[in-house]
């Protein structure tokens, strides 16, 4: 499972020209779900992103996390953080999971983030979507439940 973490001062998703999710100050997460990814690898993100400490605290120091700020969670599925550019010109998405899969792992994700504590708001699952993201820093982090970075 893979993750790219933007710290934003707010964000929303949009399907159709209506507003689905929106968030004030807090953290934008694109995930994408693996073919060999599981249950597991959705708690280990969830767990990570929970604690990770990547806002800045009263000194300006990179310091604080997610609950230590108040902040909440808008997370959005993006398949194509498996696409392998490596061969060729059109990307290979052999290594993403089919819908299925990634729609029950993409919503398990959503409930361990809850339950521990955190607000989170979610895009829809296979939709074409807007996402816009007003950044702050900007942060940006990748994840991978394989810590493969």
């Amino acid at each position: 499972m893979r993750a790219v973490l933007q710290v934003v001062n707010s964000a929303r998703v949009s399907v159709d020209d209506k507003t689905i999710g929106e968030i004030g100050p807090g953290m934008v997460v694109l995930l994408g779900v693996g073919r060999e990814d599981g249950r597991e690898d959705a708690r280990y993100l969830a767990e990570k992103i929970s604690g990770l400490r990547i806002f800045k605290d009263q000194a300006g120091k990179i310091n604080l996390s997610l609950r230590d700020i108040g902040g909440k969670l808008l997370v959005v599925s993006q398949f194509t953080l498996y696409w392998d550019c490596r061969n060729g010109r059109r990307p290979s998405f052999d290594q993403a999971a089919p819908p299925e899969q990634a729609l029950d792992l993409y919503e398990y994700f959503v409930v361990q983030l809850r339950s521990l504590g955190l607000g989170v708001e979610t895009g829809e699952f296979q939709a074409r979507m807007l996402v816009e993201i007003n950044n702050q820093g900007p942060v940006t982090v990748l994840l991978d439940s394989e810590r493969e970075f």
